[in-house]
């Protein structure tokens, strides 16, 4: 009896929400959270349902000036060590904006694990913007490299993480962004106070700071007042910048 080969796993982008634009000029790919190890086929329901609502807003606020958001489908639930699982294929699926749209400017966003495959994607030629919100990192060792940031040279970046993070130390994330903020100058990072990993306490604050960042890093849209001093503030002033209750309900100068 013949042996049936094991088909060969591949990721995929999920459809936009709503109505494509008819010409698309920016994109954005949603990487939801994932596991540190696993070779399980990713749950599409339970690892989309945390970018799903920044996917619909962002999909909203940039229908206008051509947006397109897709999540990022990953063949693996883990990350799986020295394999990045994750951040192979959030670079995929930037080749694959890049196939399907040409060229236009992407932007990686990120939840959680996802947010760590946006940091380390950043490099492609493609993208000009990431945004990780609470990025899953591990944690600092000698005997390992330390997390890359030299690919995030030339892109705009924004990490949002919650002070009360139980699941990923918030430090962690700080001293990432302290490190990438020596080589380029066009990183920032927000403190979330008293929020927990998912930063649900404050979700309408973290999407309306998400939605102001990417319009900007994509069509040029002006930059609210809190964003443009936390990218013009030194360290430490720049990465741990407050995000204000209420931020969102007057987001212009």
């Amino acid at each position: 009896m013949a042996q049936q080969s094991t088909p060969v796993r591949t990721a995929r982008l999920g459809r936009a929400p709503g109505p494509e634009p008819t010409a698309v000029s920016g994109v954005v790919l949603l990487l939801p959270s994932g596991e540190e190890v696993s070779e399980r086929r990713p749950s599409p329901m339970m690892a989309n349902a945390a970018v799903r609502g920044l996917g619909r807003r962002l999909a909203r606020a940039g229908r206008a000036d051509g947006l397109a958001t897709h999540v990022v489908h990953y063949r693996y639930r883990g990350w799986n060590g020295s394999e990045a699982h994750l951040a192979r294929d959030a670079a995929w699926a930037a080749d694959e904006v890049v196939r399907r749209y040409g060229d236009v400017s992407v932007c990686l966003a990120g939840v959680g694990m996802g947010g760590r495959a946006a940091l380390h994607a950043g490099g492609h030629e493609a993208v000009n913007s990431v945004v990780a919100l609470a990025p899953w990192l591990p944690e600092e060792d000698v005997a390992a490299p330390p997390e890359p940031v030299k690919q995030l040279a030339g892109r705009r970046v924004l990490v949002v993480h919650g002070t009360h993070d139980e699941r990923t130390d918030p430090e962690l994330s700080f001293r990432l962004a302290a490190r990438a903020k020596k080589a380029n100058r066009d990183v920032c990072r927000f403190e979330v106070h008293a929020d927990g990993h998912g930063l649900r306490q404050y979700r309408e604050e973290v999407l309306a700071l998400a939605e102001d960042f990417v319009m900007g890093a994509l069509f040029g849209r002006p930059l609210s007042r809190p964003v443009e001093d936390a990218l013009a503030a030194p360290p430490p002033l720049g990465l741990r910048m407050p995000l204000a209750s209420g931020f969102g309900r007057s987001l212009r100068r």
